[in-house]
């Protein structure tokens, strides 16, 4: 499985810790309120050998979300629509902290999908400040402190928040209330723009490479391209919850003939928990491939990838050329749109498979 997914549901990741780990994504158990970043291979080196790494501090963000999300727009979502409105380049140099009530009523695997996306903003650490739902999940865990002992951590975790009154070296804030499911339509994640949208023209000579590299002409609705391959997994969205938003897409649906669908489960332990709810059967039935947990097509692992000229939905955090295959073109989404993506043939807006009202 993938150490992102498997750190946090053994309850290895807690709030106050210090985690690093030799990829980029690690800042993922941020959402536990860690401090998390990938190093490179001599810094692991490092650590393996005293525990200890020189850094330096970073400026600080604080990214709000507020109001509330509508049906069939998730995690996925809001991390796409800050990278579109900040850059991938907006958080360099920044440790990221996510507020607001958006980011308060999210589930703790959509907080890990939204600190996993910190590292497409340009940032390192991406955090969230550990609350009740972060308390609640740990509780249990394998390494989560037991008993009297996890009372008394919660206490101390309790105290892990920004204090009233911080002062930020960069504050954005971000109104969930009319976003739409988001999609990428060129070859850096900040390239995004709502599903039922158009693409724009454009704007510099890096924009008309990309342009010319991806299916999305100036105009043209996104969801006129046509698809010819579908994952859904990755260290962004892998979890039980991811699954269960592509199924509520799939269930007593058909994959749409000639495209390949992908669903890659980002542990043993979520395998088996879809398996327990009979989530893997939605897959096959519809025609998808339910396969081990791993990395996968995220980065063209293991022969599974794109062949030359394909377009993929892909529910992973990059969509560099060449990413998932020589040629390849990948679009970026939550798992509920690269599963409506899947039944369609096309992208395709998720929302009307979910019961959203007023979707045209």
């Amino acid at each position: 499985g993938i150490v992102h997914v498997i750190g946090p549901e053994l309850g290895a990741t807690q709030p106050g810790k210090s985690i690093v780990c030799g990829d980029s994504h690690t800042s993922t158990h941020g959402a536990f309120g860690a401090l998390a970043f990938g190093v490179g291979t001599t810094e692991v080196g490092h650590v393996l050998a005293t525990q200890c790494l020189l850094q330096r501090k970073p400026k600080t963000m604080r990214v709000v979300f507020t109001g509330a999300l509508a049906e069939g727009v998730g995690a996925k979502d809001m991390a796409l629509a800050m990278i579109a409105k900040i850059g991938a380049d907006g958080g360099q140099g920044y440790a990221l902290e996510y507020a607001g009530e958006a980011v308060e009523a999210l589930s703790m695997e959509g907080r890990m999908t939204l600190c996993n996306m910190s590292i497409e903003a340009g940032a390192r650490v991406g955090m969230i400040a550990p609350d009740e739902t972060a308390f609640a999940w740990l509780e249990g865990r394998e390494f989560a402190p037991k008993g009297a002992d996890f009372e008394r951590a919660v206490e101390n975790w309790k105290g892990l928040t920004t204090d009233d009154g911080a002062q930020f070296d960069r504050e954005i804030e971000i109104d969930v209330s009319a976003l739409a499911p988001m999609i990428t339509y060129g070859v850096s994640p900040d390239a995004a723009g709502p599903v039922d949208g158009v693409a724009p023209s454009p704007a510099s000579e890096a924009a008309r490479r990309a342009a010319d590299y991806m299916p999305f002409q100036a105009g043209e609705r996104f969801a006129a391209a046509e698809v010819n391959r579908v994952f859904i997994g990755s260290c962004t969205n892998s979890r039980l919850e991811d699954l269960r938003a592509a199924a509520a897409v799939m269930r007593g649906r058909k994959v749409k003939k000639g495209v390949a669908a992908l669903v890659v489960p980002g542990s043993e332990a979520v395998k088996r928990a879809a398996e327990r709810e009979g989530l893997d059967r939605v897959f096959k039935d519809a025609g998808a491939e339910w396969r081990e947990p791993g990395c996968s097509m995220c980065i063209a692992m293991n022969g599974d990838k794109g062949e030359p000229g394909d377009l993929v939905v892909s529910t992973s955090n990059r969509n560099f050329v060449g990413r998932q295959g020589r040629d390849v073109r990948t679009v970026l989404a939550s798992p509920a749109t690269a599963a409506a993506s899947a039944i369609e043939g096309r992208v395709a807006d998720p929302r009307p498979y979910l019961g959203a009202k007023n979707v045209v």
